[in-house]
């Protein structure tokens, strides 16, 4: 049936006419429009699935770093046993070897290194061979048959060991020497060369060999890569090393021989038994961590579970046992991940609501331009679902391919094998940008009815008893536990303070701008006036000013400043903790027994950066006595007063210098500060130090919690002070420690240490390398340098880029969206005599006060965020040492985050301002005002 139209057509000879398909029409009616829409669908479903990816990608590189930093002796499993009868006990390593990989199952893999294996003896013997370079200490060595070891050491002198010695000595009697293979570096340092015939005695006493055990070197060998995976977990196979037994300590120089698979039995003799190993180095690159449950339960279970109880019948060996750090490793990387889990989570959650915010302000752009044409189609007989339909279909050829592009990108450029999270994030950011314009259009083509007011007002009063709600629950449960997953609450209070944040701001702001544009109609000039009353009472048909650009800075601003503030904190706790554990900031201490070089004190007092430091003496385990009790103490001989300042600054053990202030003398007690379990200990006031010089008799004048030398609570100390001291004992004027306050270069010092021990002559156990030099900046860093936690921190800085790109694009829409009426009045009041400077002030006036009123109620809100949610949040996981539970607002870095927001955001309005308006100006004065 055709219609009348059509047949008047057809009777005039003509073509029946079609109606044009209405999305091509509409696309060519705007493109412009149409390709912004598909930017910002490309741009924003990019970032919702990228966010997913890069999270994902993150958290699997912080594993691997953290578990790679451990070493290969960490990341592996190591299974030992007894040695089984016969010299082809050697023989069948390679078979178990083979039975322990078939153990290996789940998410875990081999490394390359591949594993490795040998035997080993128990415990070294001390070398009485004349002649060798002791330098005041002992040497020791251990015996160890290790496969493959050709492959990855070169022989430069000699020969391997093959288990029959070239030289057999008939002076002596008995079993030949055992032939070994050294370390050249090993044998440099402990003065051995090749064919030499080391005698050993057994480091147990108890422990007793018949006949004369030696052993002699017929090779010499350097490693291939001394660090290389394959030396990992062994005693000193490459060098000799300094190590040391006791309290105090003894030191020694430990070397390990190489023997041949022929004289295990001996070597068990010099060893005092041996020990098969096999050591599984883990693949930490495979390791995922979303993985990382079900690893540590794999790991559990080869380790000291079913695996292992069946590995052990497989291999004959019921003495197997497998060992392993991972199960360990595995437990703190899952607790910092948890702990960073919310600081790597607000800001992903932020940039998600301002891009949300955006795309709303996107979808009202366009329903405020294409108003009156939808109303004009509902008019002319056009049905709402119709209508709804073709708008969907619109919508759909602009934001689908864009969508598609978006998240085909990030998966390419940010592989993972996870992907299911970042396509439901692309998918629902994709449906929020298709169906957004189509919403506001249902709503605009909606029949008309009485306003809303009070439904509005019950609206922000349930999402004001939500947000508190959220808050008192953290704040009466605290952060839920390590072990729990993401606290969704800790997430979401923030937000939920900058949503209601924003509706109140939006309620309060045309009463506060109201008042600001009363007053300043009382100036001379109306500019201002002008431009305060329209931010006010709002632009274009909206009675008051828009609330989904407020709520984009609000929460842009709120992140960021609850974010960084945690970070600030953390950075502050560590510092303390840092400076906590050192007892200043820069210590050294020489080795047991011996002083600080004569002049040392003066020398490292000029280094740059020491505001104060003092010398003291300390040494621990030392008889205390007086008329109720006997105890054990820590001894510390220092100045009064610097030694006060440094407790000032450390915040504990904090005492008035003229406490111990006393000319003393050669039988007058001298003043002491003493630990609450000392003073408990001590009723009478009065005791006696036993030192092995003499005695050191003192009075109780102060009780001190903790003291910078010793930082810990809890323990038994005393100070006294350095000249009564020295009156009684000269020999305590030697200090052995020396503390700093001040930015000390931990180089220098080093250095200084280096210097200052070489020209005072120290050998032996006394060298540079055997003084503890410390600097709370090198610990801070050691405790700031944790890859689970940079990870989130970098994620957390990229998001909150983001989520400021984003605000500043909501009142760059703001601005479109209201430019058609500015333009028009711009218009008006220039043919009236405004100048373009003055228009630009309007717009100002007009723009600015709204966004600068959202930035300031997000800083404002990011403080309050903190006051109320600071005292759940445990930041000790995070810092990497213990610290109060609390965070306390800190004004600083939330006032940065706002400043450079309300600084992005005002550059952004100028530069529209300027580049926009002259145009809109001149548009309006030649067509007239806007239809």
């Amino acid at each position: 049936m055709t219609t009348p139209a059509e047949q008047s057509v057809e009777q005039r000879g003509g073509a029946p006419l079609h109606p044009a398909p209405w999305v091509r029409t509409r696309l060519r009616a705007a493109p412009l429009a149409a390709l912004l829409t598909a930017a910002l669908a490309f741009g924003t479903v990019f970032l919702a699935a990228a966010l997913p990816r890069a999270l994902d990608r993150g958290a699997d590189q912080a594993l691997r770093q953290y578990l790679s930093r451990s070493g290969p002796a960490s990341t592996s499993l190591l299974a030992t046993s007894r040695p089984q009868p016969g010299q082809e006990s050697t023989a069948r390593l390679p078979g178990v070897l083979t039975k322990l990989r078939t153990g290996i199952d789940g998410p875990w893999r081999l490394a390359p290194s591949g594993p490795v294996y040998g035997s080993r003896g128990l415990r070294p013997r001390t070398l009485t061979t004349p002649g060798l370079h002791t330098l005041d200490v002992e040497n020791k060595l251990g015996l160890l048959y290790l496969a493959d070891l050709a492959a990855h050491a070169k022989l430069v002198a000699g020969q391997w060991p093959t288990g029959v010695a070239p030289d057999r000595s008939a002076d002596t009697g008995g079993d030949p020497p055992i032939p070994i293979a050294l370390a050249k570096s090993a044998a440099d340092t402990i003065g051995v060369r090749l064919g030499s015939v080391l005698d050993g005695t057994a480091s147990n006493p108890n422990y007793v060999i018949p006949g004369q055990m030696r052993v002699q070197v017929v090779g010499l060998y350097t490693a291939d890569d001394p660090a290389d995976a394959f030396w990992a977990g062994l005693s000193c196979p490459t060098k000799a090393c300094l190590e040391a037994d006791g309290r105090p300590p003894e030191y020694y120089w430990r070397v390990t021989g190489m023997t041949g698979p022929g004289d295990l039995s001996r070597a068990g003799s010099w060893g005092q038994g041996m020990e098969d190993f096999w050591r599984l180095p883990v693949d930490t690159g495979r390791l995922r961590s979303d993985q990382l449950s079900t690893t540590r339960a794999k790991i559990a279970s080869f380790t000291s579970g079913p695996t292992a109880a069946r590995l052990a019948v497989a291999t004959s060996r019921p003495d197997l046992t497998i060992s392993s750090d991972l199960a360990t490793l595995f437990d703190q990387a899952l607790a910092r991940q948890a702990a960073a889990a919310p600081l790597g989570a607000i800001g992903p959650a932020g940039v998600a609501g301002v891009a949300a915010v955006v795309l709303c302000l996107a979808a009202a752009l366009a329903g405020d331009r294409r108003a009156e044409e939808l109303r004009l189609l509902l008019a002319r007989g056009g049905s709402r679902t119709g209508i709804l339909r073709r708008l969907i279909g619109e919508s759909a050829v602009c934001v689908l391919p864009g969508a598609a592009l978006g998240t085909l990108l990030a998966l390419l450029l940010l592989p993972t094998p996870r992907w299911s999270a970042a396509v439901l994030a692309a998918l629902a950011t994709g449906l929020l940008a298709l169906l957004a314009f189509p919403v506001r259009a249902a709503v605009l083509l909606a029949p008309p009815r009485v306003a809303g007011a009070k439904r509005r007002l019950v609206a922000e009063l349930a999402l004001l008893a939500v947000t508190v709600a959220a808050v008192a629950e953290v704040r009466r449960r605290g952060v839920a536990p390590a072990g729990d997953g993401l606290d969704p609450l800790l997430v979401a209070a923030p937000l939920l303070l900058a949503l209601t944040g924003a509706l109140l701001l939006a309620r309060l702001q045309p009463l506060l701008v109201g008042a600001l544009a009363r007053a300043a109609g009382r100036g001379p000039g109306l500019i201002g006036f002008l431009g305060l009353a329209r931010a006010a009472r709002g632009t274009g048909r909206q009675p008051r000013p828009s609330v989904l650009p407020m709520l984009a800075m609000m929460l842009a601003v709120t992140t960021a400043g609850f974010g960084s503030t945690v970070l600030d904190a953390v950075d502050t706790s560590r510092a303390q903790a840092a400076r906590e554990s050192v007892g200043g900031d820069a210590v050294v201490i020489a080795p047991s027994g011996s002083s600080l070089p004569d002049g040392f004190a003066k020398a490292a007092a000029a280094l740059p950066g020491v505001r104060s430091s003092t010398g003291i003496w300390s040494y621990g385990s030392q008889p205390l006595y007086s008329s109720h009790t006997t105890m054990t103490v820590t001894l510390i001989v220092a100045d009064p007063v610097p030694y006060a300042a440094l407790a000032r600054t450390l915040g504990h053990g904090r005492f008035d210098p003229a406490l111990l202030a006393g000319t003393g003398g050669p039988d007058a007690p001298i003043p002491s500060l003493v630990s609450p379990d000392v003073a408990n200990g001590i009723s009478s006031g009065s005791y006696t130090i036993s030192l092995p010089d003499g005695e050191l008799r003192a009075t109780v004048t102060h009780v001190v919690d903790a003291t910078p030398a010793l930082p810990g609570y809890g323990t038994a100390t005393v100070v006294v002070p350095s000249g009564p001291a020295t009156a009684q004992l000269p020999s305590l004027g030697h200090p052995n420690w020396w503390l700093a306050l001040g930015p000390v270069d931990d180089a220098q010092l080093r250095a200084l240490v280096r210097t200052s021990t070489t020209h005072a002559g120290a050998g032996g156990a006394s060298t540079a390398d055997n003084y503890l030099v410390r600097t709370s900046a090198a610990a801070a860093k050691a405790l700031s340098d944790d890859p689970l936690q940079r990870s989130p921190e970098r994620i957390f800085w990229a998001t909150v880029a983001g989520a400021a790109g984003f605000a500043l694009l909501a009142v760059l829409l703001t601005l479109v969206r209201a430019a058609p009426e500015r333009a028009a009045l711009l218009a008006r009041l220039r043919t009236m005599g405004l100048r373009s400077r003055q228009g630009l002030a309007l717009i100002l006036a007009e723009t600015l006060p709204q966004a600068l009123a959202a930035v300031a109620g997000g800083a404002l809100v990011a403080v309050a965020a903190v006051a109320l949610l600071g005292p759940a949040i445990d930041l000790s996981t995070l810092v990497g040492a213990p610290v109060p539970t609390g965070l306390r607002p800190a004004a600083l870095p939330v006032l940065i985050q706002a400043a450079i927001l309300a600084a992005l955001v005002s550059a952004g309005v100028l530069g529209e301002a300027a580049v926009s308006g002259k145009r809109q100006i001149t548009t309006e004065l030649r067509a007239g005002d806007s239809r």
